[in-house]
């Protein structure tokens, strides 16, 4: 692992990159209330954003406030987000934090993070998604699949655990830029650095990224010089 400051300074070009190359980069998730965004980032979890986005509009029809949603029968909140995955968890999380929501912060959504961790079915990724992109507060950074992936490959983190990766990208980069990261990353994530395929030679990263030697293909020729050097006598 390099030291601190390389790190830094490394993470600090990669951010400048991603910026330059997703200068448009922002929630994919569809809201127009901060209680739609924390109900959509709740279904999020195990599920595409797109998959989110098409069954919110309905949901939020019928149920467009936190009032709606904590006295709606839950077997109709279950029928219009069963395709997200695990709905009669996130139907009972979204039914019990909205009713946390109107008990304890007078119907509106807490712009603290300790606040926020109190509702159910809300750890930090949504915490952070939430005041990022509703209230403009950045307090952390969104650790998804994509950044949790992304940030081990390019070495700016050891850890498996979304909390503790989340306290290694803090200290590298600047507070004002954490949930830029998360979406310009999440975005690369999507286009180039797949999970099961990434485009190594295509990266615009791959010179800053100590995984890009052992994750794209090799080429024909390099292939042909490990056979022969296996060949080869000791």
């Amino acid at each position: 692992m390099a030291s601190k400051r390389a790190l830094r300074q490394r993470a600090l070009e990669i951010l400048l990159r991603l910026k330059r190359h997703y200068p448009n980069s922002t929630c994919a998730l569809h809201y127009r209330t901060p209680l739609q965004l924390l109900v959509a980032t709740i279904l999020s979890a195990q599920c595409t954003d797109e998959r989110v986005n098409q069954v919110t509009p309905e949901l939020f029809r019928r149920f467009p406030d936190a009032q709606a949603l904590a006295t709606a029968p839950r077997e109709e909140i279950e029928a219009l987000i069963h395709s997200t995955g695990f709905y009669r968890n996130k139907a009972k999380h979204i039914q019990e934090a909205c009713r946390k929501i109107l008990s304890d912060f007078g119907g509106q959504v807490p712009r603290t993070m300790p606040e926020l961790l109190t509702l159910p079915g809300v750890a930090r990724k949504t915490a952070n998604v939430v005041l990022a992109h509703a209230f403009g507060i950045h307090a952390g950074v969104t650790v998804d699949t994509h950044v949790k992936r992304l940030s081990r490959r390019l070495g700016l983190t050891e850890h498996e655990d979304p909390v503790r990766i989340e306290k290694d990208l803090m200290q590298l980069l600047p507070q004002a830029d954490w949930e830029n990261w998360s979406i310009r990353l999440i975005d690369h994530g999507r286009a180039i650095c797949t999970a099961r395929r990434p485009l190594c030679q295509q990266c615009f990263l791959a010179d800053l990224c100590p995984s890009a030697p052992l994750l794209r293909p090799a080429a024909p020729d390099e292939k042909m010089d490990k056979k022969a050097t296996k060949a080869s006598p000791a």
